[in-house]
């Protein structure tokens, strides 16, 4: 590798700024906190079809917990996210798995604000989704990062080729 000079002047601001965003969900899951309080976890990516769109790529996290009183998720939100990603109304799911099926690689338009929160006195930095609105770009070209071309060529798998042949010859034997 050739040497390089760091330059401070070309560091970029990472924290998604408020304002509004075209998105793709990239990923849906159930998940829990570490005292048990189950949510919905959304992944959204900030699309990077859309030009002049700041922090393109960028992760988005947001989570629908369980209401405390019923246990149940909130239909008002999950069909709110729903109707943003342009799905029919009426639509009819097997289970929540086959909502989540349903929503990947969906777009939408987002609202966010950095806001800050308090718990057990310690404060945090949170960036919050506060509106869901349908997308403006229903068409998504957005390029997503596969997962293929990210793995090196120096894997430790001597199967990695898929299978291909491999020809070698006696110069590179050691015997």
């Amino acid at each position: 590798m050739a040497g390089f000079d760091l330059d401070f002047s070309e560091i970029k601001d990472m924290s998604v700024t408020d304002g509004k965003y075209e998105v793709v969900i990239n990923s849906v899951a159930e998940d829990a906190t570490k005292g048990g309080t189950q949510f919905i976890n959304l992944d959204l990516i900030i699309r990077n079809d859309i030009k002049n769109q700041s922090f393109a790529n960028a992760h988005i996290f947001t989570k629908v917990f369980k209401s405390k009183q019923n246990g149940k998720y909130p239909k008002g939100m999950i069909f709110t996210i729903a109707r943003a990603t342009g799905m029919p109304d009426k639509t009819h799911f097997e289970s929540l798995e086959d909502f989540f099926q349903k929503l990947w690689h969906r777009p939408a338009l987002v609202t966010v604000k950095n806001e800050k929160s308090e718990y057990n006195g310690k404060t945090y930095e949170n960036l919050n989704v506060k509106r869901w609105e349908v997308s403006k770009f229903p068409e998504v070209q957005h390029k997503f990062k596969d997962a293929n071309n990210q793995q090196s060529n120096s894997s430790n798998d001597p199967f990695a080729n898929g299978g291909q042949s491999i020809d070698i010859s006696d110069e590179d034997l050691p015997f």
